[in-house]
């Protein structure tokens, strides 16, 4: 079985020419374009219908594309309808990664987490979320989120010991740093899904990221250890 992260092998199953002569960067942008076509119907089709009642063929009807190459991308509808969220939070490890050497760590995190959700800065729809809470409350789609989570930290972390050189060699620092990001990515979004009202993703992040960095400061002050950074 495919990870979120992906199917079985990109667009290995399209018909022979479909992609053939064309530019590597167009055919990357064209595969890009279509997981996000798939990832986005198949949330919107499980809001308007429940979970249950979505099929594979529905979604890839809805993005325009066959079944067949549906199951290129994804393992299955709850793949597809995790992969939104799992493709914002594995772009935060790339964007830590080209953050300028010259910001210290917990900058860099902050500048890199707020790249790929700072943008969400307008609450949604009542009843778009409810749908949306209804949907990802689903026992099945529990898995999935698990594998998200797992990975974004391995993603996360890596980035964390490139920058950090040999300084954190053989270090557990990296892999803790990472899940308390994640923890604190994922209490964010918990907090703006089960808001009443809706309110905009962006500033609840900001705020998350915030009490992390004001906690551990705190907690570690109380301890008599020097402050972070």
């Amino acid at each position: 079985m495919a990870g979120p992260g992906g199917g079985a092998g990109g667009d290995a199953g399209q018909p022979a020419g479909g992609d053939a002569g064309q530019p590597a960067g167009l055919r990357e942008r064209k595969k890009v374009a279509t997981r996000k076509a798939l990832g986005m119907a198949a949330m919107r089709l499980a809001v308007e219908r429940g979970l249950e009642h979505v099929l594979v063929e529905d979604i890839a009807e809805a993005a325009g594309v066959s079944a067949r190459t549906f199951n290129n991308y994804f393992a299955s509808k709850y793949e597809a309808i995790c992969a939104l969220g799992f493709d914002r939070a594995m772009r935060i490890g790339s964007a830590l990664r080209e953050r300028p050497a010259s910001e210290d760590l917990w900058t860099a995190i902050v500048h890199a987490v707020m790249s790929v959700y700072g943008a969400a800065d307008h609450a949604r729809d009542p009843e778009w979320m409810a749908g949306v809470r209804l949907v990802t409350s689903e026992a099945a789609l529990r898995g999935e989120y698990l594998k998200v989570q797992g990975m974004t930290q391995y993603a996360l972390a890596e980035a964390i010991a490139i920058r950090a050189g040999s300084r954190m060699d053989g270090s557990m620092f990296p892999r803790i740093l990472a899940a308390a990001v994640t923890g604190a990515v994922q209490a964010a979004m918990d907090r703006w899904l089960h808001s009443d009202p809706p309110t905009a993703l962006a500033p609840v992040m900001r705020r998350a990221l915030q009490d992390l960095a004001e906690g551990m400061t705190h907690t570690l002050d109380g301890c008599g250890h020097a402050s972070p950074g």
